[in-house]
């Protein structure tokens, strides 16, 4: 069975990587489909496409994961009516899609494709927005992202990227 799952991974931490490792459990292979591909350099959106399936790359490697996955950016189109045909020509054929995402549920669904939840695992813990905000706040954030992750962000010099972003985008607001 091939199973896909999508998310924008602004970044991927630790959550995610459970996820995944759950997911590959029931799956022969896994489609990470990183979504949002073309959007960065916001403070929701930090990280380039080819930065997030670095992260993820180097921290499924790290953990042993790395030979049944696809990892495929997914630009975002405006018009829901078709997203599935979008998301179905970008990447290999799949069995099931695991989403907690409700618009990602009805599209996949309405389409015929089976659709599991995600597992979450301490989802109020690991967050990509707490994330960003502990590394504005210069709170502690290093412990909730896998080591691939963390040298990744340290490579892009990312966290200054996202305090820069995070000061241009206080200045405009306030102009």
């Amino acid at each position: 069975m091939r199973a896909l799952t999508i998310g924008r991974y602004q970044p991927f931490h630790k959550g995610h990587l459970n996820v995944i490792e759950k997911i590959s459990k029931k799956a022969d292979e896994v489609i990470i489909c990183v979504g949002s591909a073309q959007v960065s350099h916001e403070i929701e959106n930090p990280f380039t496409a080819g930065e997030r399936i670095a992260m993820i790359r180097r921290s499924l490697s790290q953990n042993n994961l790395d030979e049944i996955f696809y990892i495929i950016p997914l630009e975002d189109i405006k018009r829901n009516s078709i997203w599935v045909s979008h998301l179905e020509s970008m990447t290999p054929p799949f069995d099931v899609v695991y989403s907690n995402n409700p618009l990602v549920v009805r599209l996949c669904r309405e389409e015929g494709h089976e659709v599991r939840h995600s597992p979450l695992f301490k989802r109020n813990k690991y967050s990509g927005t707490e994330i960003r905000k502990r590394m504005m706040e210069e709170d502690e954030w290093k412990n909730l992202v896998p080591k691939g992750t963390l040298e990744v962000i340290d490579e892009v010099d990312g966290v200054k990227r996202l305090n820069e972003i995070s000061k241009n985008e206080i200045s405009q607001t306030q102009s």
